[in-house]
Parts: structure tokens; C-alpha cells; sequence
């Protein structure tokens, strides 16, 4: 099947380094990597991560107290200069990006959800990258999305896009920790295989994001069963996005019902340079 359109989701994991510094090489490789997609006339749908994290390096820890507020803060500070950082690159490219901040009510049926589509279809048919996040400012805490692998999901399942492309710090699911010498990584996931034991809940600290393995495993295999091919990728590894669009063994792939297997490609992750 020919792929015409994506919805690539970037984590605070890989946009970050082991001291939640946003990473520059990273961030340059992922919108190189668009650019080549671009040329190709594939749609790109960027949903990215890091603003809480952006917003963190240039607050601190703060005197808030609340931690709803205190992230809405943080997100609102971090959000602008993540969208500096994307438009310098892109412009860099050649290419144009646009900001797409969104609510879950955005996608229920209705006038939210349709002018919702029409903005995303608008956008791309200009040739501009759409952007997506968040709007952490006017989120409600009872209706946010569960995280950015949600927000994802429900913006390919919008869009009807031909993948979903999940790029995480690890190369995908394994059987175990993947540092672990027992634990293999698994090539491809059939919907109603039962590989929920294999991953254990994460405990990430505040700006670190919302997402562990068992959400992306929760969210890959719901939207593989709306019949979108999902992946789980390292993010950090070079050309991991085109790679997984010409079907290179990459990452693990979530199918609703059985296709070919994969294997790894065992490629090295980028340097890591802050961004000033």
C-alpha cells in the first residue's frame, strides 16, 4: 500500500537528554526527515511533545503548588519557544509548520471536530507541516487526553492517515526491560495477541510527559484495529521515519491482522547537543 499521509508522534524521551535538555540534533534530524517525505509528496502530521519540558528549563521549580496549574504554566512558557525552535528548522528546509493546539472536546462529533479537520486539511493543502499538541492552557483536568500518544491517535483516526508512527527511547516492545540480555524485542503485534504482561508502568518525574510503554501499547493496538498500521520506534535512531515508510525492518509494528515480520536494523542513535 502506497503511503501518502502520516501522523508522526515525538516523546519528551527523545526530544530530551538524560538532564531534560532539549536535544538540537534530534529535533534537526526529525524535520530533515519531513523534508524528505515532503519531497516525496507524503503528508507529514507532527504531533511533538516538550513543551513542559521547554518550559521547565527556562522556569525552574516554581512557587506553584497546584500541579494542574503549575504544568499549564509550564506548557504555556514552553510551547512558544518549542514552536521557535521548529520554525527555524523547517524554515531551514525550506519548508513551512504551523502550530495546531487541541482539547479532547475538539474531537467529539460536531463543529469542533469539523473545523478541526477543516484547519489540518487547509494546512497540508498549502504544503505546511501541521504541529500538533496540547492546549494545556484551556484543558480542563478531567477531559485531558490521557497523553500525546492519544492525542495521535485520535488525530490519525481525523485525518485517516495511512500510519501512526510512535517514536518513543526505546526500538519498540520487548518481551522484558530492554536492557535486559533475556528480553528480545517483538518485530510485529497482531491486535488480539495478548503482550500486555511484557511491559510494567513507568515512574517518570513532573515535565518528563505522561506516556509510558503500556499507554503506547494501549494506544497502538486501538488504533491498528481502526485498520492503521501503528508503529513504535527510537526516535533518536537516523532516518528511523523514512525508514518505517519504505518498510525497513524497524521498530515494532502493530497490524490488525497478520502480515510480514520484521527485524531490527540495529542502527546508532545521534549525539546529543543541547539547544541553547
Amino acid at each position: 500500500m502506497e503511503t501518502k499521509r502520516i501522523v508522526v508522534k515525538v516523546g519528551t524521551n527523545v526530544l530530551t537528554n538524560k538532564d531534560n535538555r532539549i536535544l538540537g540534533p534530534v529535533l534537526r534530524e526529525l524535520v530533515r526527515q519531513i523534508s524528505v517525505l515532503n519531497e516525496r509528496d507524503v503528508e507529514v502530521i507532527l504531533v511533538s511533545s516538550g513543551s513542559a519540558i521547554a518550559g521547565k528549563e527556562i522556569l525552574g521549580e516554581t512557587s506553584i503548588q497546584d500541579p494542574s496549574i503549575r504544568r499549564q504554566v509550564y506548557s504555556s512558557v514552553g510551547q512558544p519557544r518549542m514552536m521557535r525552535h521548529y520554525y527555524s528548522l523547517f524554515h531551514d528546509y525550506g519548508m513551512r509548520c504551523a502550530q495546531v493546539l487541541a482539547t479532547k472536546r475538539d474531537f467529539d462529533p460536531g463543529k469542533h471536530r469539523e473545523n478541526m479537520i477543516n484547519c489540518y486539511e487547509g494546512l497540508l493543502a498549502e504544503g505546511i507541516t501541521p504541529i500538533a499538541n496540547e492546549d494545556d492552557a484551556t484543558s480542563l483536568t478531567m477531559s485531558m487526553f490521557t497523553d500525546n500518544d492519544e492525542l495521535a491517535s485520535l488525530v490519525a483516526e481525523l485525518l485517516d492517515v495511512d500510519r501512526l508512527i510512535i517514536l518513543s527511547d526505546t526500538n519498540g516492545l520487548y518481551t522484558g526491560h530492554p536492557d535486559d540480555e533475556d528480553s528480545t524485542q517483538l518485530k510485529e503485534v497482531s491486535v488480539n495477541q495478548a503482550v500486555e504482561q511484557y511491559v510494567k508502568a513507568s515512574g517518570k518525574k513532573e515535565g518528563e510527559g505522561r506516556g509510558g510503554m503500556a499507554s503506547k501499547l494501549k494506544i497502538a493496538k486501538g488504533t491498528a484495529r481502526k485498520n492503521i498500521p501503528t508503529y513504535i520506534a527510537n526516535g533518536k535512531l537516523e532516518n528511523v521515519i523514512v525508514d518505517i515508510v519504505d518498510n525497513k525492518e524497524i521498530g515494532t509494528k502493530f497490524i490488525n491482522k497478520k502480515e510480514g515480520s520484521t527485524t531490527h536494523s540495529g542502527k546508532t542513535p545521534l549525539p546529543g547537543i543541547k539547544v541553547q
